[in-house]
């Protein structure tokens, strides 16, 4: 009886004081890096091509940043229509509701029963069978004396904020490979156009040279060599127009449709300006504009609390209820009603209530392991993508010096054509050469607006409230009857 009067005092006092057990969550430390790369960031001080803006943020749509009405239309036909990102809708309506499941636990619990039966008893007056019958609503509360139900609200709550980090996260990704298909799509077209050219020119060429062994100038060696370069070049064709039509069957399937029922636009090369300064945050800002460390810290946040119910777990439970019943029949009806308190106290359960304890705390522990290689993973990106684009100027510049020589190569020997100093097959062949440097410009080019776009998305490309901002896109353009969302007038 002394130990009942214990517990009671001490849940009384636990009760009156608000007890929660379990640590309270707080947010990692930011990383303390000032720099991702040092001499990435040195070479792009001196990079006239793209500048970087240290310590600013990418504002409004990433992708605005590279001038492209197309691209904008594609992009919002993905944002509204992506299939994924709708089922990463449904899956934040359906966590808020688990939120709201568990937090109906903490609110006292009613219900309503009845019952009847048929009773035969022994009284005074020897053996009598009648009907009876109660009904009445009850009530039930758990006071939740240690916190364990807040911290299981907590719990829900904080998955509940990681599923609108994962939708951020699908949301980065889908408009991530939009912009990298679209770009796709058109270096493909230009890479097509020049091998075109360049096959015109081997045509010609080898026309050229069985014109000249007809006339005995030429042997059939060379025949046979303009037949194998063109035969050659001929296979460059093939492989350009698959990565065109699969970017294009992408981005169909990015705005949720099947190839055949919408048709990406024909994108080049010209649609797209390369920005010239580019944002980007410290390393101790990129984890709050990175979807998936933020994802990571909402699981750390729900393993934090987790270790509240498990240890909330190992001490008492007290509950009030109530009940207020109708009774019957004769020879009385009447109206019973009652209170009562329940205390509950784990005291031998083969060390689970313990284990699951210490088990929480190790996922703890595993979750912020988690969260630290989120980070470092993510400084690592970044840093990657910098010394990318760094190497894609050189590469473009040595191209580009590439490309100008060979115009030069071509000028002359058109000049020397003209004076009859040179021969056309000479005039061909530099031609050819031109087409040659012309595609390698093009994938240099490519591969700096592909960078561009990567480095916008380990940056976190400004997707924090995504969810909300699709949500309002949608409402807007349904209330418009946009065809882009399918919605009537």
């Amino acid at each position: 009886m002394k130990v009942v009067r214990t517990l009671l005092a001490a849940s009384t006092f636990a009760l009156l004081a608000g007890c929660m057990v379990g640590p309270d969550f707080q947010k990692p430390a930011a990383p303390t890096s000032k720099h991702y790369d040092v001499k990435a960031e040195q070479a792009h001080a001196g990079n006239g091509a793209q500048h970087i803006d240290y310590d600013t943020k990418i504002d409004g749509d990433w992708w605005s940043a590279f001038g492209s009405p197309k691209l904008d239309d594609v992009m919002q036909r993905a944002i509204a229509g992506n299939l994924d990102l709708a089922a990463a809708d449904a899956t934040i309506a359906q966590a808020n509701e688990a939120v709201a499941s568990v937090r109906g636990a903490s609110s006292p619990q009613a219900g309503f029963s009845a019952q009847g039966g048929r009773q035969r008893a022994d009284g005074a007056s020897g053996l009598a069978t009648s009907n009876f019958y109660g009904v009445g609503p009850g009530v039930n509360f758990d006071l939740d004396l240690f916190g364990g139900t807040k911290r299981r609200v907590e719990e829900q709550a904080a998955l509940a904020e990681r599923q609108r980090h994962r939708f951020d996260a699908a949301y980065l990704t889908v408009t991530g490979h939009v912009a990298s298909q679209a770009l796709s799509l058109a270096s493909a077209r230009a890479q097509i156009a020049a091998v075109e050219s360049m096959l015109d020119n081997d045509r010609r060429n080898l026309e050229l040279v069985r014109t000249a062994h007809r006339y005995g100038s030429a042997t059939q060696i060379d025949v046979a060599t303009a037949t194998t370069q063109l035969a050659q070049d001929e296979t460059l064709l093939p492989p350009l127009a698959q990565q065109r039509d699969t970017a294009s069957h992408a981005l169909s399937v990015l705005t949720g449709k099947g190839p055949a029922d919408w048709v990406a636009p024909d994108f080049d090369l010209a649609d797209f300006a390369l920005p010239t300064r580019f944002p980007v945050t410290l390393p101790s800002e990129l984890a709050h504009d990175r979807p998936d460390i933020l994802e990571a810290e909402s699981e750390l946040h729900a393993a934090s609390a987790a270790i509240g119910v498990a240890t909330s777990d190992v001490y008492p439970h007290l509950s009030l209820s109530g009940s207020l019943t109708r009774v019957g029949p004769a020879p009385g009806i009447g109206t019973l009603w009652g209170l009562a308190a329940s205390l509950s106290v784990p005291i031998f359960n083969g060390g689970t209530l313990k284990a699951n304890q210490r088990g929480a705390v190790d996922g703890y522990k595993a979750a912020l392991a988690t969260y630290q290689q989120t980070v470092v993973t993510s400084l690592g990106q970044v840093a990657d993508v910098l010394q990318a684009i760094n190497h894609d100027s050189d590469e473009f510049a040595a191209q580009d010096r590439a490309l100008h020589a060979a115009e030069q190569n071509l000028r002359l020997n058109r000049e020397g054509y003209k004076a009859g100093e040179t021969g056309v097959l000479q005039v061909v062949d530099a031609e050819r050469s031109y087409q040659r440097a012309l595609i390698g410009q093009i994938q240099a080019k490519t591969a700096q607006y592909q960078d561009t776009v990567q480095l916008s998305i380990a940056l976190g490309g400004n997707s924090d409230e995504a969810f909300q901002q699709r949500a309002a896109y949608r409402d807007e353009r349904s209330m418009a009857g946009d065809p882009i969302t399918g919605g009537t007038p």
